[in-house]
């Protein structure tokens, strides 16, 4: 084993990244020669003072670039491989991609997503892509430069709920949830501007608002939902200009925020003059039963929803129900982050609801879901975790001594993809939770749900120094 002791800089990027692209130099100059064993993953740790779980992730990196191989009780060592040049990659000032790979590792328990259930859905719009390309032959062959009053209505009907219907006139069509988000954010503030999230989100909003030029500060949850009280302080001490919230099924902590925390949100905003996003993208799987925010604040709030986690995530379909007198101006900004929005897609989209396919769609897909959270329960008993009868994810407490770096890769080393609980922290922060998001609906069957939570059924009851020497 060698004695290789590695420096990181902090503040220079993430921590697991530098340790990650520091023994990628090292082998590529020949400082760790093809066969040494890299040091285990907690002597490592201690050595140059971080957590188990950088090494872990720095570790797991490294062996997706070929360079290094593990086995369980073996540890860890350098690959025999050619190395024709190194490039050096761009400088890291802020987290740029996550925690996940850039493409899901194949032959793989998918429990990283939460797309929509596959429950048939080529029928209904193998039937209606083709009677789109026969009515619309033009506009098939040609840019989108108009905005169909049905594309907007179709917005209004699958954003409505609890009593609150948008205006078809203020809702502009997106390419998914995720579009309408950097759409409103281009919008509304220009870059220096402070745009506040959860300490745990959505983070790929959170990311994105980074490489957008503005500035993503962290407001401090109770029980996973923001509280009056740290928004107050938050607004108070930083002056955001705008909030993400996702308060109907929040990811990923599969929590509800309160009404009467809704009510207090809007007033704080009202007072410090902060506009909300509200991402109420899980809400149509929920059944939007709760007060929406946008309800409540229609003059200040965007409110956000898609088909991608209740009908179909490859459709694209999104929408956004903006404050009236902003609409034009969402609708421009999202062209100019997008590139503008495909025919096909917005008409499917539009089509799927208002004809009600999408709902007939998203009744399936809320039974498989509820089957398969029924499942979870079954083989969890007994273990802590949050969710919902109706929640495509679990946010699972991971047993004594396992940090949640460390089980991701130990259980991507059984064959089954988690997300821990950094995918979802927009920035540094004490708060360590010690747990990771299951998500359960892209296993294609019950049986292989069964599966993928059985082995992390076991995993968490392994002793996990096994896995140091490699995870």
């Amino acid at each position: 084993m060698t004695n290789w002791l590695p420096e990181l800089e902090p503040g220079k990027g993430p921590l697991y990244l530098q340790l990650a692209d520091r023994i990628e130099t090292d082998i590529a100059e020949g400082v760790l020669a093809p066969g040494t064993k890299l040091p285990p993953q907690r002597n490592l740790a201690f050595d140059i003072g971080v957590t188990i779980g950088t090494v872990g992730r720095a570790y797991n990196l490294i062996r997706e670039r070929g360079l290094v191989s593990g086995e369980v009780g073996r540890g860890t060592y350098v690959t025999d491989h050619k190395v024709t040049s190194l490039v050096q990659a761009p400088p890291h000032t802020e987290p740029f991609g996550g925690t996940r790979g850039p493409v899901a590792t194949p032959g793989k328990i998918r429990m990283d997503s939460t797309a929509a259930i596959e429950v048939g859905q080529s029928d209904a719009m193998q039937q209606l892509l083709a009677d789109i390309t026969r009515q619309f032959p033009r506009e098939m062959s040609s840019y989108s430069r108009t905005l169909p009053v049905s594309w907007q209505e179709a917005g209004s009907k699958w954003l409505s709920g609890a009593g609150w219907v948008p205006e078809p006139a203020s809702i502009v069509p997106t390419l998914g949830a995720h579009s309408a988000i950097l759409a409103v954010i281009a919008a509304i503030t220009v870059p220096g501007d402070r745009v506040a999230f959860e300490d745990l989100t959505y983070c790929s909003a959170a990311r994105s608002v980074n490489l957008m030029g503005r500035r993503s500060i962290i407001l401090h949850t109770d029980n996973g939902s923001a509280t009056p009280d740290d928004f107050e302080r938050l607004c108070a001490q930083q002056h955001p200009k705008l909030v993400f919230l996702m308060p109907s099924l929040h990811n990923p902590t599969a929590t509800t925020m309160p009404e009467d925390h809704r009510r207090a949100i809007v007033e704080i905003a009202r007072r410090h003059n902060v506009w909300i996003i509200e991402d109420e993208i899980y809400g149509s799987v929920m059944g939007h039963d709760n007060i929406k925010i946008a309800d409540l604040a229609p003059e200040r709030t965007f409110h956000i929803g898609g088909l991608s986690k209740s009908v179909a995530a490859g459709v694209r379909g999104g929408w956004v129900a903006c404050p009236p007198h902003l609409a034009a101006r969402v609708h421009t900004a999202h062209k100019m982050v997008t590139g503008g929005m495909p025919f096909i897609m917005a008409e499917l989209g539009a089509q799927l609801v208002n004809s009600g396919e999408a709902d007939a769609i998203r009744g399936k897909v809320q039974t498989e879901i509820a089957a398969r959270e029924a499942i979870a329960r079954s083989v969890f008993a007994g273990m802590e975790f949050t969710s919902q009868p109706l929640s495509p994810f679990l946010w699972m407490k991971l047993p004594d001594p396992w940090l949640s770096g460390t089980f991701k890769s130990a259980a991507l080393n059984e064959g089954v993809l988690v997300d821990d609980e950094d995918e979802f922290k927009p920035g540094r922060t004490e708060k360590v939770f010690h747990r990771v998001r299951l998500g359960l609906t892209v296993p294609e069957t019950r049986d292989e749900v069964v599966q993928g939570f059985s082995i992390l059924r076991r995993l968490m009851e392994t002793d996990n120094a096994s896995y140091d020497s490699y995870s």
